[in-house]
C-alpha cells in the first residue's frame, strides 16, 4: 500500500507550489529512489522541467521525459499522462486529479498551495485516497 504526503503551502503562486515539489523530487532522487512527475497539464509541465534546472544553486536532477516507448536513462522522468511501463518509487502528481497509475508507486507527493481551485481539488484528491483505504498525511509548509 502506497504512502501519501500532502504537501501544503499558503502561497497561492503555481510557481511556489512547483518549487515545494521541485524540493521533493530532488530530495527522493538524492536518496536513490525513481521519481515519476506525473501531470496532464503540458505548458506546467515544461515550466517544471524548466524549474528542475534552475531552483536551487547547485542542485543538479537529471530527468528527462517518459516517453510512450517507457522508461530512458534518468533516475527523474516527466510524464504527461503516459503511465510507467513498472512500478516507481516516488509518484509526485502535479494533475487535478488522481493519477490512473497511482499503483504503481511506493509513495506518492501531492502539492497543494492557496489557490481556491487547487485546495478543492486536492481535498477531493484526499477523499479519493482515502476512499482506496490510503491514510494521507499532511505536511503545512
Amino acid at each position: 500500500m502506497a504512502r501519501v504526503d500532502f504537501y501544503v503551502i499558503e502561497e497561492a503562486s503555481p510557481r511556489a507550489r512547483l518549487r515545494t515539489a521541485c524540493r521533493v523530487v530532488e530530495k527522493a532522487y538524492l536518496a536513490g529512489q525513481t521519481v515519476l512527475v506525473w501531470h496532464t497539464e503540458n505548458n506546467e509541465l515544461r515550466e517544471f522541467d524548466e524549474l528542475l534546472w534552475t531552483f536551487g544553486d547547485g542542485s543538479f536532477v537529471p530527468h528527462e521525459p517518459l516517453t510512450a516507448a517507457g522508461f530512458e536513462v534518468a533516475p527523474v522522468l516527466l510524464s504527461l499522462a503516459t503511465p510507467p511501463p513498472g512500478p516507481v518509487g516516488v509518484l509526485v502528481n502535479l494533475a487535478p486529479e488522481v493519477p490512473a497509475c497511482v499503483d504503481a508507486a511506493q509513495r506518492v507527493a501531492e502539492f497543494i498551495d492557496g489557490d481556491p481551485a487547487r485546495r478543492q481539488a486536492g481535498r477531493a484528491r484526499f477523499r479519493a485516497y482515502k476512499e482506496r483505504g490510503l491514510q494521507p498525511t499532511t505536511h503545512n509548509l
